[in-house]
């Protein structure tokens, strides 16, 4: 493999070929990488992305870059959003100096829940009709010194409503603040896939991990929506080093959302 990476416009491509893209060195997420022949060129060749907008941890401070449809349907971004060699898993990741949200002190490469083909951002209610969420999934790296990373939530109005979270290797579901609300795993290991499921209905949120229910958590809100990608819980503040290669990474081989 290259020890050289490609970084255009602080590592965002367009149209590129896949078979020029290079990982920068790093054990967790590069080990055994091999360029592929024949290789997808867009995420969106991987996992239907036509009712998703991604924010990446670029652009300008508190106004992080965001790819809507169409454009999401031919983008890729070498560093930070990609597909995988083989077609099979997109790779998301956030390193810790990356930029933020206005809402947020953490970086994300994330995709955020829309509706009509891309257009419109989702908003739905926990106690009208049943929302499901399920993504395989696979964390891949974790941030030095604070080893946290969301890989998958739902999201409501200003603030998370659930997510799945790893710390090093115990994987919680969190309750809103409470982040330990329910411990899946303490023995989690990066690269590992398993599959998340959100059901929400009745006014309340089942979280699953590989099929089995793990908690329910009450929330009654109408303005929610799914978001999944490696939301990385860390920062130049409380991580070292401050630079590109110390970053959360996640792998997602397949989403799924319904509404009924």
């Amino acid at each position: 493999m290259p020890s050289t990476r490609t970084v255009v416009l602080a590592g965002i491509t367009a149209a590129v070929s896949a078979a020029a893209l290079t990982l920068p060195a790093h054990a967790d997420a590069s080990a055994g990488y091999k360029p592929a022949a024949a290789a997808c060129m867009y995420p969106s060749e991987v996992l239907d992305l036509t009712n998703w907008k991604l924010t990446l941890p670029t652009g300008e401070d508190e106004d992080p870059t965001e790819i809507t449809q169409p454009e999401l349907a031919s983008f890729s971004a070498d560093l930070w959003f990609r597909a995988e060699a083989g077609c099979d898993a997109v790779r998301f990741r956030a390193a810790v100096n990356g930029v933020t949200t206005g809402g947020s002190s953490y970086p994300r490469a994330e995709l955020r829940e829309m509706t009509d083909g891309g257009e419109d951002e989702a908003e739905w209610s926990t106690t009208d009709g049943t929302h499901t969420l399920v993504v395989r999934e696979a964390f891949t790296a974790l941030p030095e010194e604070r080893p946290w990373l969301v890989g998958a939530q739902v999201h409501g109005g200003d603030d998370d409503v659930t997510v799945f979270r790893l710390e090093g290797s115990s994987l919680y579901v969190a309750d809103g603040d409470d982040r330990h609300h329910h411990l899946v795993t303490d023995d989690y290991e990066l690269g590992t896939e398993f599959e998340a499921r959100f059901v929400a209905e009745d006014g309340k949120i089942k979280a699953y991990y590989n099929g089995r229910l793990q908690t329910t958590i009450s929330h009654d809100g109408d303005t929610n929506y799914f978001k999944t990608g490696a939301y990385t819980q860390a920062n130049c503040t409380n991580s070292e080093p401050c630079a590109d290669d110390n970053y959360g990474e996640v792998r997602i081989f397949d989403i799924e959302v319904t509404h009924s």
